[in-house]
C-alpha cells in the first residue's frame, strides 16, 4: 500500500556551508491506523521508500489481516512456513511477557478474540461456558515453538496466533532502527497512539513531549490528562473505553481485553494502561497485560520489573475513577 506523505523541510546553513539537521515530518497510514514521524537528519535519503519497505515486511510476517502473511498461513495450518527474524523476535517478546505475567499475556488468545468478534473471523453466535471450555484447549503460548528449521510447531492445528498486542509496537521499533541506519538519531514516531522517542527535539533543544489521552476523551475532540517528557524511551497505551462490541442478539457487552486464564472478555478494575519501556514492543505488550491483570496484580508485577513504568486508571471499590502511577512515570510528567 502506497503511503501518503507530507514532508516539511527546515534547512539552515552554517557559515562554513554545512547543513544543520533537517526536520522532516512524514505522515501516512499503516496497520489500520495513521502515523506521524518526525526526525532530524543531515543527510538526504529516500525515507518514503524505506518506511514503506519496513511496514511491508512487518505486515508480511505478522499481520493477521493479510491472507498471504506468514502468521495467516501458519494459522491456516501450513507447517512449511519458515518464519523470519520479525516473527521470531515478536514471539520471543511474547514468551518473555507471558512468563513474567504468569500467562496474562498470551497471543494464542486469538482463537477467543475471533470467537468474541474482535478478530478476522465471524464470531460464534452462542458463546457459553461450554463453548469457551472447548476453545480454551487451544490457548497457551507454551504450546507453540519454533523448530530448528525455522518452521512453527503448534500442539493443535486450531491454535490461532494473534500478535496484534505486540506487533504494532514492534513495527514502530523496526521503523526506529531503520531511521538509525540512516544516521537519523533524533526522532519521534507515533503510530496509532503508540510512540517511540529517541534523542531530542533538536529545534527546541529539549526532550520530546507528548500527551496522555484522558479516558473520557472524545474521538473527535481529544483531551489529555498529563504531558510527559520522553527521552530515549517508548510509550504505549491500552484501554477499554472505546474498544468493545455489543452482541446484536443478546445485547451483552464484550470488551476487547480477554483474560487468557479464564477465557472471558471481562473488564478488570483497570480502565486504561499507559506504559513506558525501552522498546515499543515491550510497552505495547505490557499495556495489554495490565488491562487483563487488574490493579493489584499489575502493581505486584511492576514492583519486580526493571525499566518498565506505568500510569494506570482504574475504578476503586466505590466505582470512582482513580489513578496509579509508578514513581519512574511520575518523574517524567511535566507539571
Amino acid at each position: 500500500m502506497k503511503s501518503c506523505f507530507l514532508i516539511v523541510l527546515f534547512l539552515f546553513l552554517l557559515g562554513c556551508g554545512k547543513k544543520d539537521p533537517q526536520l522532516m515530518v512524514l505522515q501516512g497510514s499503516a496497520f489500520g491506523t495513521t502515523y506521524s514521524i518526525q526526525f532530524h537528519s543531515e543527510d538526504d535519503f529516500d525515507a518514503e521508500k524505506g518506511i514503506d519497505s519496513v511496514l511491508a515486511a512487518v505486515n508480511e510476517s505478522v499481520s493477521t489481516y493479510l491472507p498471504s502473511s506468514a502468521i495467516s498461513r501458519i494459522n491456516r495450518g501450513d507447517t512449511t512456513v519458515v518464519v523470519d527474524s520479525i516473527f521470531k523476535e515478536v514471539l520471543r517478546i511474547s514468551k518473555m511477557v507471558h512468563a513474567n505475567s504468569g500467562g496474562y499475556f498470551d497471543p494464542t488468545v486469538g482463537v477467543l478474540r475471533n470467537a468474541y468478534g474482535f478478530g478476522t473471523i465471524k464470531p460464534i453466535a452462542q458463546l457459553d461456558r461450554r463453548v469457551l471450555d472447548s476453545l480454551m484447549q487451544y490457548v497457551g503460548l507454551q504450546k507453540v515453538r519454533i523448530r530448528k528449521n525455522g518452521t512453527v510447531f503448534k500442539e493443535a492445528r486450531e491454535i490461532y496466533l494473534d500478535f496484534n498486542a505486540v506487533a504494532k509496537g514492534y513495527g514502530i521499533d523496526c521503523l526506529g532502527r531503520y531511521l538509525e541506519t540512516q544516521d537519523a538519531t533524533d526522532f519521534l514516531i507515533e503510530l496509532g497512539g503508540e510512540i517511540l522517542a529517541r534523542g531530542i527535539n533538536v529545534q527546541k533543544k529539549k526532550p520530546w513531549v507528548v500527551g496522555i489521552e484522558s479516558a473520557d476523551s472524545e474521538l473527535d475532540n481529544r483531551s489529555y490528562s498529563h504531558i510527559v517528557e520522553l527521552l530515549d524511551i517508548a510509550m504505549a497505551s491500552s484501554g477499554n473505553y472505546r474498544k468493545f462490541r455489543i452482541d446484536s442478539i443478546t445485547g451483552k457487552k464484550y470488551v476487547h481485553t480477554i483474560n487468557p486464564l479464564t477465557g472471558l472478555a471481562e473488564q478488570s478494575d483497570i480502565t486504561s494502561a499507559t506504559v513506558l519501556a525501552k522498546t515499543c514492543g515491550l510497552a505495547d505488550a505490557y499495556a495489554t497485560t495490565f488491562m487483563a491483570m487488574g490493579l493489584q496484580k499489575s502493581k505486584e508485577l511492576l514492583s519486580g520489573l526493571v525499566g518498565v513504568e506505568a500510569y494506570l486508571t482504574y475504578w476503586d471499590e466505590n466505582h470512582q475513577p482513580q489513578v496509579f502511577m509508578t514513581e519512574g512515570f511520575r518523574k517524567r510528567i511535566l507539571e
